[in-house]
């Protein structure tokens, strides 16, 4: 069973029991956390949301809060001088899913239409067919001469 997830603005495909580097949480360490924004689900059959499922849930265990590893960014425009190094760490929190879960919503009672009686119902008026009206002959404007040389 896996289940396609939003953490913290990314997609992600999760399993039960795996291991997930996302984006730091604001939570801490050790604590629980539902994500309710799942997009897809597989539990022997597929179900897609529309744009989320309703009722599903995914819940995860926060291990650690750390930081990636660096990245360089370098950008150079050639015969220029121009030469610009810059590094970045980004922010991760290692999560650990414990469970795809979906609670089924309770279902409604459909309202049962009322069936008037016939006596109450109105014949539809039809009304008759006229002939269309004929345009009034247009009118045409007498060209003015010009009078430049």
């Amino acid at each position: 069973m896996y289940a396609i997830v939003e953490i913290a603005g990314q997609q992600f495909k999760v399993a039960k029991d795996q291991k997930v580097f996302v984006h730091r949480l604001q939570n801490e360490e050790g604590s629980k956390v539902s994500f309710d924004n799942v997009l897809l689900m597989n539990d022997g059959k597929i179900t897609v949301g529309a744009p989320a499922i309703k009722g599903a849930v995914v819940t995860a265990k926060i291990l650690s809060h750390l930081k990636g590893d660096k990245v360089i960014v370098f950008k150079k425009k050639r015969r220029k001088g121009y030469r610009v190094k810059n590094g970045h760490r980004q922010f991760l929190t290692e999560i650990q899913i414990e469970g795809i879960s979906v609670k089924a919503p309770a279902k409604k009672a459909a309202p049962k239409k009322e069936v008037k009686p016939a006596e109450d119902v109105k014949k539809p008026v039809v009304k008759k067919a006229t002939a269309p009206k004929k345009a009034a002959p247009k009118k045409t404007a007498a060209k003015k001469e010009s009078t430049k040389k």
